[in-house]
């Protein structure tokens, strides 16, 4: 059973939580659909739509941050009101008063982890194909990524040499016609890519740049658009991603590309075993290069995948790893107001614990770290932080 303190405590804990978690949401939500609606050109009765849709999708970020803020405020308000300094001179140890701050971290990962089953992906997947051009920024990203488009379906490569929001910069497009040979080819200083998917093609704007047609043709343009229909693996339905996957999807898509990744495996080593036979064939070199190429997409489709399944429970228990730092910060730092807590607990999550994360993200998505241990860093370290700061608290 809970004493009378710990229901004081939690209780002023789950107030200022729900306050500060409606504030920071809803400055999280209307910035992220102006910045959608302005990219989208969503309607005002589709942003009203969109709005619930958007909301769970920033609660795995805003629970966490709202905990820490909670956490500091009202043991700071202890502590500043001498409360703890009461607690001592009664003998009980500070650490009696933290249980309902770890009790809030408890329920707050576990409510995140709940809507990470089916909720947070559910409305991410309603979000992203109603409202959200997700085939454009499929294509966007994969320019940032590989700083080109030429896969096989697409009627069309293109080359950049920098991706600046939508701004492509300094980009080479060329179009292929019906019998796959390229009949223009275009230069330009910056490019933009519309996916129009009700036309079900891709409309390429270019700007200031000079075009090459059959023969020796050759003019400058100040701006000039071209499109080209869609594969038919955009115009279908396509798979979802893995922030859009349901637990069960998650691990499905995961055994279906572990099984394809050592199905190519095993036809890799073949090829490359009839290579080293004198009668082969003299593309077989380029179809061994193509497998590989192909096994490359599959396995960092397989990292994407590893790094959701492991985001998921780590962004989580934030929470909790949040609330065993606030407690001796804010009992520490001994503020009651809310602009000190706010600073005190969020240049930490600013400068620390979310670039860490984002970087974290990115190596295990490239396979330079095990997802198991990148997306456990940021919460690894506050645990080791987590110690110092108690052991300093009960020290003084």
């Amino acid at each position: 059973m809970m004493s009378i303190l710990h229901r004081k405590i939690l209780a002023e804990l789950i107030k200022i939580f729900s306050l500060s978690l409606l504030g920071i949401t809803g400055i999280l939500v209307m910035a992220g659909i102006v910045a959608e609606a302005s990219q989208q050109g969503l309607q005002p009765a589709q942003i009203l739509v969109a709005i619930p849709l958007l909301v769970p999708s920033t609660l795995p970020y805003t629970i966490p941050t709202t905990t820490l803020f909670a956490t500091c405020l009202v043991y700071g308000r202890l502590a500043h009101d001498n409360e703890i300094l009461a607690i001592r001179a009664a003998g009980i140890n500070v650490l009696y008063v933290v249980w309902p701050g770890i009790m809030l971290g408890l329920l707050a990962s576990s409510a995140t982890m709940g809507m990470y089953y089916h909720l947070i992906p559910e409305t991410h997947y309603m979000l992203r194909t109603r409202f959200l051009n997700e085939v454009e920024e499929y294509m966007y990203a994969i320019l940032r990524k590989d700083r080109c488009i030429k896969q096989p379906g697409f009627h069309y490569a293109m080359w950049v040499r920098q991706v600046q929001g939508r701004r492509l910069v300094d980009a080479l497009f060329k179009r292929q016609d019906e019998k796959g040979n390229y009949d223009i080819i275009a230069h330009a200083k910056e490019a933009y890519l519309h996916v129009d998917m009700a036309k079900e093609e891709v409309v390429v704007r270019m700007r200031h740049g000079e075009v090459y047609g059959g023969g020796d043709s050759r003019g400058y343009f100040e701006e000039r658009s071209w499109s080209v229909p869609l594969p038919e693996a955009f115009t279908a339905k396509r798979h979802r991603r893995p922030r859009a996957m349901t637990w069960q999807q998650l691990f499905s898509a995961k055994e279906e590309l572990m099984q394809e990744i050592q199905k190519r495996a095993a036809e890799i080593a073949v090829q490359q075993a009839r290579l080293m036979m004198h009668n082969a064939p003299f593309d077989l070199p380029q179809h061994i290069e193509n497998l590989k190429t192909a096994q490359k997409y599959r396995q960092r489709d397989l990292n994407a995948l590893l790094t959701e399944i492991h985001m998921r429970p780590a962004l989580s228990f934030g929470c909790l790893f949040f609330v065993i730092v606030g407690c001796p910060v804010g009992i520490w730092f001994s503020r009651s107001d809310y602009l000190s807590a706010f600073i005190t607990c969020f240049l930490p999550i600013c400068f620390l614990y979310y670039p860490l994360m984002l970087c974290s993200t990115n190596l295990s998505k490239d396979g330079s770290l095990p997802p198991a241990v990148a997306m456990w860093l940021a919460n690894g370290l506050l645990a080791l932080i987590a110690p110092i700061l108690f052991w300093q608290l009960l020290k003084n």
